[in-house]
């Protein structure tokens, strides 16, 4: 048992490493099946252990595990995270993992153009609303402009429905949200997660963004999803520096 994962598609330092796994290869049985990594969805305690120790082997160090909160709290990876509630995390010191688990929610990973430091931001909704890219993005204390941004799988612009209210939200903190919501019913609005994150990312002077073709929600058989399944799994976004 080693876990499913890929490499995401996008330019990046040679010393910059990162991972996406899928729900494929693990041990769990369903509704988790099989490789889930969260610790807090009601699976087995020791199917998940074995889960987390394959995708350890794969990597440098012990990933830093966060409790997300839905939340903007970007805090150093390098220090004792474990447990600690937040939603974002970086890190300087090669062979720290920055880890977000996600259902649904899209996850953000980020570097630098020197490969100094690294991201991952976990943006659902709330969090990308309230800033939750913004948290990481000042938390990496570079310029804007030097930065790299891969959005990861997420549920996508024609599965994710929302009431007028998310919509409200976040045309009133920018007019041009708008075109990231497509009515499909009485109340009811489709949303484009992605390019909310893409125009996050450019107010912040974010340019260089890849990724964000994937859907969780109608790719059953690679990722796990909340909206679709409601009891499932968790997938993880990892980034960390190698030494050079």
């Amino acid at each position: 048992m080693v876990g499913e994962v890929f490499v995401p598609d996008w330019v990046v330092p040679a010393n910059v490493r990162a991972l996406q796994t899928t729900r494929g290869g693990g041990v769990s049985r369903m509704p988790w099946a099989s490789f889930n990594l969260g610790d807090h969805v009601g699976d087995d305690e020791a199917a998940v252990a074995a889960n987390r120790r394959a995708l350890r082997s794969r990597l440098p160090g012990e990933p830093c595990y966060l409790r997300q909160v839905h939340g903007i709290v970007a805090v150093d990876a390098g220090q004792d995270c474990i447990s600690t509630e937040a939603d974002a995390a970086f890190a300087r010191r090669p062979g720290t993992v920055c880890v977000v688990m996600t259902a649904d929610c899209l996850p953000v990973l980020l570097c630098d153009r020197r490969g100094s430091v690294v991201a991952a931001a976990h943006a659902g909704w709330r969090g990308l609303l309230d800033g939750v890219l913004e948290s990481a993005v000042a938390a990496m204390a570079e310029d804007p402009d030097d930065l790299l941004a891969w959005l990861g799988p997420a549920i996508g612009p024609r599965c994710f429905e929302v009431g007028p209210e998310v919509r409200h939200a976040f045309v009133a903190r920018n007019s041009s949200a708008i075109a990231a919501f497509a009515p499909t019913g009485p109340g009811k609005w489709l949303c484009d997660l992605y390019l909310l994150a893409r125009q996050r990312l450019v107010r912040l002077g974010v340019r260089a963004i890849s990724g964000g073709g994937s859907c969780t929600f109608s790719e059953a058989d690679r990722f796990f999803s909340y909206r679709r399944d409601r009891t499932t799994g968790r997938t993880a976004s990892l980034i960390w520096l190698e030494s050079v």
